[in-house]
Parts: C-alpha cells; sequence; structure tokens
C-alpha cells in the first residue's frame, strides 16, 4: 500500500459523512462570499434611495443568509469531525492489530516509534481527510467571489481568475519542501519516543552496569535531532504563511485598486465598490487558507506514507496448510546455516528435558528466531521441520498448539498476576506458581495472585518478572516448551528450586512432553536428561551435564 492508496481509501470508507460536510462547507463558504454582495445592493437599493420598506426586506434577506452560513458551517463541520475521528480510530486500530497480530509484522520500528504511528500520524491523516472538505470550501467561495467581480466589472472578474490561480501555484513551490521536512520530524520523533520507552523499561540493567551517562548521551542526541527537524518543520511553515500572507495581500491590494478606479471613473456605484472591497477583504481568508491546507495535506500526505510502510510490513511467521501426521511431533533442525549458526543439526527426543549451551549469545538469539518460525527462508539455508512438515508449511494454529518459544525477555502486561499467569484452573496454578517459585511474590501481597501488575512489569523487580513469565510459559502446557535464560535474574536457591519444579511439573512418570532450555545455568542442565554444547554455530558436544563438566569448553561456558 503507498500513501496515495491509503489517503484513497480513508476517503473512500467515509464518503458519504465527507460529501455532506464538502456540500455544507461549500454552501458556508458561498454564503460568506456573498456577504459583502449582498450588503452592497443593501446600499445601492436602499440606503442611497432611503426606502425603509425596502431596508427591511433586504435586513430579512441579511439575516437569513447569516442563519444559512451558521447552521452550515455548524453541520458541516461536525460531519467532517465525526468522520476524521472516525478514521483516526479506525488508523489506530489496523496498526494495533498489525503489531499484535498471530503472525507478527516483521518491524524494525521501536514499541515508542509504533505507538508514534498510532497516535500523531494517524492524527495527521485524519485532519489531512478533513482539510479537503475546506479546500473545496474556499475553493468554491473564490469562485463565488470571481462570479460576482464579473458581474460587476468584467476587467475585476479576470484579474481575481488569472491572478488566484498564480498566487496559488506559487504558495504551491513551498509544499514539498514542508512534506519532506514533516517525514524526518515524524521519523526521528518516533525514534526518540521508542528510545526513551526502552530506557524506561531497561533503567534497572543500565544502573546496574553504569551505563546510565551512555544511555543519556544516546538520548540526548536523538532528542536534538528530533528538536532540530521540529524547527526545520515549524520554519517551513512559517515560510509558508508569510509567502501566503504577502502574495494574497498585495493582489487583493491591486484588486481594491482597480475598484477604486473605477469608482472614481462613475464605472460602478458606491455599493459596488463596498461589495468589491468586502470581497477583497474576505477573499484574504480563503487564499491564505489554502496556502495553510496544503501545508497540512504535505504533512498528511508524509504521515500515511509511514503508516502504510508499516502496514505493509510482512508477518514474523508464515502460515502453511499443512499439520503434523504424528500426534506428538518432535522438532528436527537439519544443517541449518544463518550466521551464526553454521550447519546446526538437532532433534528432541519424547518425554525429555534437554539442555542447550550455546557459547555465542547471537547463535542463541539465532536459534529461538528459527525455534518460533521467525527466521527468514532468504536468510538461512537448511531446514527446521515439526514431525513431517517444514515450519514455512506448517498451519500456524498448529505450531503454537505443539510449540511455544518463551523468549529471555518476555512483557509482562497490565493487570494481576494472575491475568498474566492465565492458568486453567486453581490446581493447576497452584502448581505453576510453585514450579515457578512465584508463589514467593504471591506471599508478599495481600492481595495475593490478584496482585496488580503494572504495563511492562515495572512494579516488579527483574527476577519477579522472569519467573511471572516462566509461569505463564508453564500454565500454557504445550508440548514442546522452549525456554530461553529463564533463571538469570535470580539467586542460587530459587533458581535450584526453579530447576527442580520444571522437572517435577512437566516430565513427571509417564509424560511424553519435551523441554527445551538454552541456559548455561549448572542448576538447570544438571536437572536435563541430555545436554548440547553449541561452539561456533554446530554442536560440539552432547551428554549428561555430569558427563560434560570434564570438557574445558563446557567448562568454560558452564562451570565459571
Amino acid at each position: 500500500m503507498t500513501a496515495r492508496a491509503l489517503i484513497r481509501r480513508s476517503l473512500s470508507r467515509h464518503r458519504r459523512p465527507l460529501t455532506g460536510s464538502a456540500l455544507l462547507l461549500v454552501l458556508w463558504q458561498a454564503c460568506e462570499a456573498s456577504v459583502p454582495v449582498l450588503i452592497g445592493l443593501v446600499i445601492d437599493g436602499a440606503v442611497v434611495t432611503g426606502e425603509w420598506r425596502d431596508l427591511a426586506v433586504w435586513a430579512v434577506a441579511l439575516t437569513a443568509l447569516f442563519c444559512c452560513l451558521s447552521y452550515a458551517y455548524r453541520f458541516g463541520a461536525r460531519l467532517g469531525v465525526g468522520a476524521a475521528q472516525l478514521e483516526m480510530h479506525q488508523l489506530r486500530m489496523e496498526i494495533s492489530e498489525h503489531v499484535l497480530a498471530p503472525r507478527g509484522a516483521r518491524t524494525r520500528l521501536l514499541p515508542g516509534e509504533i505507538l508514534s504511528l498510532a497516535t500523531s500520524d494517524a492524527e495527521q491523516v485524519a485532519v489531512g481527510m478533513r482539510m479537503l472538505t475546506h479546500l473545496l470550501a474556499c475553493m468554491a467561495s473564490i469562485g463565488v467571489g470571481a462570479w460576482a467581480l464579473l458581474r460587476i466589472d468584467a476587467g475585476l472578474g479576470l484579474v481575481v481568475l488569472v491572478g488566484t490561480p498564480v498566487v496559488l501555484g506559487l504558495i504551491q513551490l513551498a509544499t514539498p519542501r514542508i512534506s519532506r521536512h514533516t517525514a524526518e520530524q515524524q521519523e526521528t520523533i518516533g525514534r526518540a519516543t521508542g528510545m526513551a520507552t526502552d530506557l524506561v523499561r531497561g533503567l534497572r540493567p543500565l544502573k546496574g552496569i553504569g551505563a546510565e551517562r551512555t544511555a543519556a548521551a544516546r538520548y540526548r542526541s536523538l532528542s536534538e535531532a528530533a528538536r532540530d527537524a521540529s524547527i526545520r518543520t515549524t520554519s517551513s511553515y512559517g515560510r509558508l504563511s508569510g509567502l501566503s500572507t504577502t502574495l494574497t495581500g498585495l493582489f487583493l491590494a491591486l484588486v481594491a485598486l482597480v475598484a477604486g478606479r473605477l469608482a472614481l471613473d462613475g464605472e460602478i456605484t458606491i455599493g459596488e465598490l463596498i461589495a468589491v472591497v468586502g470581497l477583497a477583504q474576505f477573499l484574504a481568508e480563503p487564499m491564505g487558507s489554502i496556502g495553510e491546507i496544503s501545508a497540512r495535506l504535505a504533512s498528511s500526505f508524509a504521515s500515511a506514507g509511514r503508516i502504510a510502510t508499516f502496514l505493509g510490513t510482512p508477518p514474523l511467521v508464515l502460515d502453511g496448510s499443512r499439520t503434523p501426521a504424528d500426534d506428538q511431533p518432535q522438532l528436527h533442525v537439519d544443517g541449518v546455516n544463518a550466521a551464526p549458526l553454521d550447519g546446526l543439526s538437532l532433534q528432541t527426543r519424547a518425554g525429555e528435558l534437554l539442555g542447550v549451551v550455546v557459547t555465542d549469545p547471537a547463535a542463541a538469539d539465532t536459534l529461538v528466531a528459527l525455534l518460533r518460525g521467525e527466521l527468514e527462508r532468504d536468510k538461512r539455508t537448511g531446514g527446521v521441520r515439526l514431525g513431517d512438515v517444514e515450519y514455512d508449511d506448517l498451519k500456524l494454529d498448529a505450531l503454537r498448539r505443539h510449540v511455544i518459544v518463551n523468549r529471555h525477555h518476555a512483557d509482562i502486561f497490565e493487570g494481576t498476576l494472575r491475568s498474566n499467569i492465565a492458568a486453567a484452573d486453581e490446581p493447576h496454578l497452584t502448581a505453576v506458581l510453585d514450579a515457578s517459585a512465584v508463589d514467593d511474590v504471591v506471599a508478599l501481597h495481600e492481595d495475593g495472585v490478584d496482585h496488580a501488575t503494572a504495563a511492562d512489569g515495572s512494579t516488579l523487580s527483574g527476577g519477579q518478572r522472569q519467573r511471572l513469565a516462566l509461569a505463564r510459559a508453564l500454565a500454557a502446557e504445550p508440548r514442546i516448551l522452549v525456554l530461553h535464560e529463564p533463571t538469570t535474574a535470580v539467586d542460587a536457591v530459587t533458581e535450584q528450586r526453579i530447576a527442580e519444579g520444571i522437572r517435577r511439573l512437566r516430565h513427571g512418570p509417564g509424560s511424553d512432553r519435551v523441554t527445551v532450555i538454552l541456559t548455561s545455568s549448572p542448576a538447570l542442565l544438571a536437572q536435563a536428561d541430555r545436554v548440547l554444547l553449541l561452539t561456533d554455530g554446530r554442536v560440539s558436544a552432547e551428554g549428561s551435564h555430569h558427563d560434560l563438566s570434564a570438557d574445558p569448553a563446557y567448562q568454560a561456558a558452564v562451570l565459571r
């Protein structure tokens, strides 16, 4: 989808209220343009003649005209604002649905940048859509004014008809710069917002490693870039406003000057002169508004482009058409090359707790993305299968039903401990709380498992957030559960308890469930049935934790 296509779609799905708004606003501006003409008629038809009866008739006509323009604007603006608000809401819902879709969205935008799209950019598009109705109204008022001037004097009408497009054309020369500067402004503000959001979420770890100053310096640099972009955009708006005011003023002064010469020569009446001067003053507003509307439309177009680009991002996970033939399929990684993985092959076995020690954190992240189905086909060779079906051919619900990958950095949602875990029933919840050591967290609060949690788990410690994310993964009871470093933020005693809890909950007698833990924790690895050591992107050793403890590479990775 392009920016033009998104704007066309927005106009199309609100065409009825926008059409009604445009017609009423055109009527409003036509009535506004008629006011000086009617005043001129009142002067020539009643004031000059001194006929009170004619004056009363013209007064009624003038009152009716003002009632018409007042109500036309009132209801026309109401329709336009309503359509804009609805479009803003629909765009925000589309952006939210795209990023929260089960298949995900393959985007590099930070959460703050996506928030900027759903707020600032969506508003810009909606406002631009409403500005189009005002543009039509302004053009209508200029047309009515030109028609009235043609009726008064053909020369005056021709001056307006010829001069107006010239003035508007000169004003339009400044709009591409505004569009470019607005796009830069929205992009840099989005990045700054995204970085600010990440800094708040990661404040505790930053303090832990003493990196506050470095992080603050990076944010300061990006914030200054956003400030400079905003200044450039505002400066462009200012130059456009100045250009519009200057050209419009000079043009309308010329119209008034020509009308004054005609009145002195007796070619037009006093009432006609007043009508011309009134029209000249009135036309300054719509002509100036056209310049401002052009700038708004340029900003709207830039924001539409950003939204369209985001909505056009491909899904993280493909949705195929096949399901595994086996009811208890296993994971198979067959010779995958995807830097830094180099010919990685591994296979799970029914009922086992498999430990995987990865010496390179980047390789661990790549393996997690591979098992989640998020590693693009063109960025790897080899295959990953669930049973007899390649990941790329799997139905998404089949993948999610059999495999859950709990990433190291998991999101905590606003709600309660209970709503974040989402266990099926109380006995199961109790078992999950015990296995993940979240029962310690529950015991700290009067509300227990119904204790409130803030967005991103900001009211919880790092270890509490990690245990809560683990509890959620355990509560889902997938056949194959992949855990990525689930205990890095907890103490040794709690880590030992969690290791025993995972074994007890998922691998009791007769269980065929599979748990894969990517970790370097001796406590977790000691509970594993089998451990794989990955060095240089491939499996270099296999065995139990006890057997591998004699391997120097394993010692360096685990027994530190």
